[in-house]
């Protein structure tokens, strides 16, 4: 169900989850988050979904290069890996506040402060 107050949607992925890639290229890979871009609903996944970008020569750099960096992923291609296996995330309330958890194990999820 859609977020009716608040439109930046909560996705289940945050920076320096371990995530695995379901579907694309880069099928079964897994990396760290490094940004996660909740109105575009992306995340940036270190080592993952690579391009080559070609930028011009300039006073700098006379030959242009050409420089390989990550793209960003929609985020429902990503599942969070916890415990070394891929598992869906639930959130539920408690004494502290709102938690994620694992639906396969059951176990809380840390938040990466990082």
């Amino acid at each position: 169900m859609r977020r009716t107050t608040n439109k930046i949607p909560k996705l289940h992925v945050r920076r320096g989850d371990l995530v695995k890639v379901l579907s694309g290229k880069d099928r079964g890979t897994t990396g760290r988050v490094l940004r996660v871009m909740p109105s575009q609903r992306k995340a940036l996944v270190e080592g993952v979904n690579i391009i080559t970008k070609h930028n011009k020569p300039n006073q700098n750099n006379p030959n242009g290069e050409r420089v390989q960096l990550e793209a960003a992923l929609p985020v429902c291609k990503l599942q969070v890996i916890e415990g070394g296996k891929p598992t869906r995330i639930g959130r539920r309330m408690t004494a502290n506040g709102w938690e994620r958890y694992s639906k396969k194990t059951g176990n809380a999820i840390p938040t990466n402060k990082s």
